[in-house]
């Protein structure tokens, strides 16, 4: 039994999404924001804020990154992303704020019912999360770090959460029937 590689016509794509949408504030550098996109799109992610200081499509560094799929993934830019945090809470939204913090709750213990809405907010690479959206969060969650240093690229904590929230989506919908 041979195990050969698939090539991208093999991919049949879907429609699912999740919901969970991402709300990257202060992003500068185009290849974390391409690569929010990325995930978004491979993850089954509804939707990108970008606020603040964050780059916006149409920018060849994004588009080269998230191999064009700022074209498919629904985004929206506003300045303030305190504004932006308010709607969604209207909206029903949980806030959640990948950051650790002296209350953040490793990733693998959050949870999540089948009914629940999050926003992940993202922050800068050099700053983090700022404090006005942490304190509007009404979680934080953070990526255990074993080594050295104790933070990593935004973009693949973003990848690592992304993924373990739509997990626990998928186990939600399936015990709570």
């Amino acid at each position: 039994m041979s195990n050969l590689q698939l090539d991208h016509s093999a991919h049949e794509a879907t429609s699912q999404k999740y919901p969970l949408c991402f709300l990257a504030n202060d992003i500068d550098v185009p290849m974390n924001i391409g690569s929010f996109f990325r995930i978004a799109d491979a993850l089954g992610v509804e939707k990108i804020y970008l606020t603040g200081n964050s780059l916006v499509p149409p920018n060849q560094k994004i588009k080269k990154t998230s191999r064009s799929t700022e074209k498919y993934v629904p985004y929206a830019y506003e300045k303030d992303a305190l504004s932006v945090v308010g709607n969604l809470r209207q909206s029903g939204y949980t806030i959640i704020s990948l950051e650790i913090t002296s209350n953040s709750i490793d990733i693998e213990d959050f949870s999540v019912s089948k009914e629940e809405k999050i926003c992940l907010i993202l922050g800068s690479e050099n700053q983090g999360i700022c404090e006005s959206l942490l304190k509007v969060s009404d979680a934080a969650v953070h990526i255990p770090m074993l080594g050295v240093n104790s933070s990593m690229n935004v973009a693949a904590a973003c990848s690592i959460a992304t993924y373990e929230i739509t997990r626990k989506f998928e186990y939600a919908w399936q015990t709570e029937n």
